[in-house]
C-alpha cells in the first residue's frame, strides 16, 4: 500500500490549492537535522562524523534558515560576530549529536514496520485536506520544499527508528516518592518578602554630553547596523485576482447550483420566547411540585393579559434571554433539548404552552413566527452562489497555475519576471529595503525570507520560489541588489544612542543607591527607615509563590535564588531590566507540600519527570557527541 501511495504521488495531476504554510516548522527542522541519502564527493564535506561525510551545502542551508529565524525574533537586527561563530558551533553540535543518534539507533536494530511508514503518511497533517490524507495535497506540499515522496519516506523511516531509541531511553525514567516530597517543598514553597523599586526617572542625569554619547557610540557597533536588505523585485499570484478574472456564463453557473443544491436549502426555524422557572433539587419530588406551581401561577398572569416581556424580565432564571423579555431569537429545531423542541415545533404563532419540563426546569413557551424550510433559489441567491462559484473555479485555475509555474521555474529556462508575470497572470511589484523581517505587502513569513536571502537567490542570476504566503496566495521574486548590513551614521541614530546612555547610567545610579541600602540593613539599620531615606516606600511584608503575577519577575526571580534567611533577614539589590532599580528583603522561607492543588501538583510531577528524561537524553547525546570520530571542514560557512 506505501508503494501504491508514493506511485500516486509520482503521477496524479495535482489540482490542490493547499500551500507550504503548514509544512514550515516541518521542513525547517529536517533542515538542521535531517540527513538523508547524502553522497558528496570526497573534497565536498563539512562534517566527517564516523566516517559518514555531511556536505557543505546542507549544512549552509540549514545556516540560512536558522538565519532566517534569528532575523525574525530580532526583527531583523542583524547578528555580531559573536553571536553568529556561537550559532554556527550550535548548530554544528546538533548535527554531530543527531547524525550520532542515528547511526546508533540503526546500529542497535531499530527498524520502521511498514504500517508505521503508511501511518506517518496519512497523519501528516500538511498532507490532509478536510482532515483526510491526500495524495495530491502531498505531492504539492513536497514539491514546495523540493523533496521527493522517497525522500519523505526515507526521513519519516529514519524519524521513527529514533524516536524508538530516544523514548526507551526517557521512559525508563521515574521519580520516587522522596523526589517527588522534594519537587513539592520546593516548588510549592512560599517567601516572606518586601520590596521597594527605584525608578529611572528619580536618578536620571541631568545631562549628556557628547563624549558620553560618541563613547557608548563606539563600544556598541552592533546595535546600530543598518538590516540585511535587498531590492526585490517581486510577481504574486491571489485566489482573488483569478476569482475576478473568471468568466461566469449562465449555463455553468446552473449547472453548479445543482450539483450544490443541498448546500442552500435552510430548515424551518422559528422565533419564539420563553420564560424558565428552575427547580432548586431536581431530585427532591417537594422542590419539583412548588417549581411547577410557580410555572402554572406565571402562566396564568399571562393568560390575564400581563405582558409577557415584563414576567420573563421577572421570573425567568434563563441567564441568556431574561432580560430581553424571553426572547430566544430565530432557530433550528436542533439547537434546543428534546423536550422543548418537540413542544415549540408543534406549535401555532402566538400560542403559549403549557410548562415544559427539562432538565433546567419548567418553560413556558411563546411562538412568535414561523420561517418555513426552504431552497434558496439561484435567482434569489445568485450573488452568494456567483461568488462561490468564482472561488471554487478560481482555486482549480489556482492550483494548474502553481503547478505550471512551478515546472517552468524547475526547467530553468527563464530568468525574466516580468515575463513570466504576464504568461501566468502575476501583479509584478518591487520592493526597495526587503529586510530578513519582510516588508509590505509581502510581509514577514520565515519562509520567504529563507528564500530571498538564501546563497542561490542573492546571487542574482534565478528566480526564486514559488513561496506560499498563505492558502490563497503565493510569490515568486529575484534578488535585485544585496545590501549587506552597515554601521548607520551617529547622527542617524543619536537619539537611540542617548536613550540608552540615559537608561544605563540611570539605572547604574539607582543600583549604587540600593547597593548603600542593602549595607545599611546588613549593619542593622530599619527597612522602612532606609526606604524613607531613599524617598520611597515599600509594599507591606506578604509571603508570596514562586509564579506570583503581582510580582516584578525579577524581583520574584531574586526571592526565591536568596538563601533562606538564619538570624536576620536577607537583603538583595537588583537592576531591573527595564530601567531603575529595586531593593528586595527576604524575611521567611514556608516550605511547600501536596495537597492544596492536585492538579497542580500533578502537573509538576510531569513536569520534573519531562525534565529528568529530557536530562537523560541530553546526557545521551553528550556522549555520543563526545565517542563520535569528528573532523571539521574550517570552512564551513564561507
Amino acid at each position: 500500500m506505501l508503494q501504491n501511495i508514493s506511485d500516486k504521488l509520482k503521477n496524479q495531476r495535482w489540482l490542490a490549492t493547499l500551500l507550504l504554510g503548514l509544512l514550515a516548522l516541518i521542513f525547517a527542522a529536517w533542515g538542521a537535522y535531517g540527513i538523508v541519502n547524502i553522497s558528496f564527493a570526497p573534497q565536498d564535506y563539512a562534517l566527517k562524523i564516523n566516517g559518514e561525510r555531511i556536505g557543505t551545502e546542507a549544512l549552509n542551508r540549514a545556516w540560512q534558515e536558522r538565519q532566517a529565524q534569528y532575523a525574525q525574533a530580532l526583527k531583523g537586527a542583524a547578528l555580531s560576530p559573536t553571536q553568529t561563530r556561537a550559532l554556527q558551533q550550535q548548530l554544528i553540535d546538533e548535527y554531530i549529536r543527531q547524525t550520532a543518534l542515528r547511526q546508533r539507533a540503526q546500529a542497535s536494530g531499530y527498524r520502521a514496520s511498514k504500517e508505521q511508514l503508511l501511518a506517518a503518511w496519512q497523519s501528516e497533517r500538511a498532507f490532509q485536506v478536510d482532515g483526510k490524507f491526500s495524495p495530491q495535497a502531498a505531492r504539492t506540499m513536497l514539491a514546495q520544499v523540493g523533496m521527493t515522496p522517497e525522500a519523505f519516506e526515507a526521513e519519516r523511516r529514519q524519524s521513527l527508528q529514533i524516536s524508538q531509541l530516544t523514548e526507551g531511553i526517557q521512559l525508563s525514567d521515574f521519580l520516587t516518592g522522596a523526589e517527588l516530597n522534594r519537587v513539592y517543598a520546593l516548588e510549592n514553597e512560599q517567601r516572606e518578602i518586601r520590596f521597594a523599586l527605584l525608578p529611572v526617572e528619580r536618578y536620571a542625569a541631568a545631562k549628556i554630553d557628547d563624549a558620553q554619547i560618541k563613547a557608548w557610540y563606539e563600544a556598541h557597533p552592533g546595535d546600530y547596523m543598518s538590516p540585511e536588505s535587498v531590492r526585490l523585485q517581486y510577481a504574486q499570484l491571489s485566489l482573488d485576482a483569478v476569482g475576478a478574472q473568471v468568466n461566469v456564463k449562465d449555463e455553468d453557473l446552473q449547472a453548479y447550483y445543482e450539483q450544490n443544491k443541498s448546500r442552500y436549502s435552510e430548515k424551518e426555524k422559528r422565533h419564539a420566547h420563553h420564560i424558565l422557572i428552575s427547580i432548586d433539587d431536581a431530585k427532591d419530588p417537594k422542590s419539583d411540585a412548588a417549581s411547577l406551581a410557580k410555572a402554572q401561577q406565571v402562566l396564568a398572569q399571562l393568560k390575564a393579559g400581563k405582558d409577557f416581556g415584563e414576567l420573563a424580565r421577572k421570573y425567568s432564571a434563563d441567564p441568556g434571554s431574561a432580560a430581553q423579555g424571553g426572547d430566544l431569537g430565530w432557530a433550528e429545531q436542533n439547537a434546543y433539548v428534546a423536550p422543548f423542541a418537540d413542544a415549540l415545533f408543534q406549535m401555532q404563532p402566538g400560542q403559549i404552552s403549557d410548562p415544559v419540563k427539562t432538565q433546567y426546569g419548567y418553560h413556558i413557551i411563546r411562538v412568535d413566527e414561523i420561517r418555513p424550510a426552504h431552497v434558496l433559489s439561484l435567482s434569489d441567491g445568485r450573488a452568494k452562489i456567483e461568488a462561490e462559484y468564482r472561488r471554487a473555479q478560481a482555486a482549480e485555475i489556482f492550483g494548474d497555475r502553481e503547478e505550471q509555474l512551478q515546472q517552468k521555474l524547475e526547467q530553468g529556462s527563464t530568468s525574466d519576471l516580468p515575463t513570466l508575470a504576464s504568461e501566468f497572470g502575476l501583479q509584478l511589484g518591487e520592493i526597495q529595503e526587503f529586510t530578513r523581517a519582510g516588508a509590505a505587502p509581502l510581509g514577514g513569513k520565515p519562509e520567504l525570507a529563507q528564500a530571498v536571502f538564501s546563497e542561490e537567490a542573492l546571487a542574482g542570476n534565478r528566480i526564486g520560489g514559488p513561496v506560499a504566503l498563505g492558502e490563497d496566495r503565493l510569490v515568486i521574486f529575484k534578488d535585485l541588489e544585496h545590501h549587506a548590513p552597515t554601521p548607520q551614521p551617529l547622527a542617524n541614530v543619536r537619539d537611540e544612542v542617548i536613550a540608552a546612555v540615559r537608561k544605563t547610567t540611570s539605572t547604574n545610579a539607582a543600583k549604587s543607591a540600593a547597593d548603600q541600602a542593602v549595607k545599611q540593613l546588613d549593619g542593622g539599620a530599619d527597612f522602612d527607615a532606609v526606604v524613607k531615606g531613599l524617598g520611597m516606600t515599600a509594599a507591606t511584608a506578604a509571603f508570596v509563590s514562586r509564579d506570583d503575577p503581582q510580582l516584578p519577575a525579577q524581583v520574584r526571580e531574586a526571592a526565591f535564588v536568596a538563601p533562606h534567611p538564619t538570624a536576620k533577614p536577607e537583603y538583595r539589590a537588583l537592576a531591573l531590566d527595564n530601567g531603575g532599580a529595586a531593593l528586595l528583603m527576604i524575611n521567611a522561607v514556608r516550605a511547600g507540600a501536596a495537597g492544596a492543588n492536585p492538579k497542580n501538583d500533578e502537573q509538576l510531577a510531569m513536569q520534573y519527570k519531562n525534565r529528568d528524561r529530557e536530562g537523560d537524553l541530553n546526557a545521551y547525546l553528550l556522549e555520543l557527541q563526545n565517542r563520535a570520530s569528528v573532523k571539521r571542514n574550517p570552512n564551513i560557512f564561507q
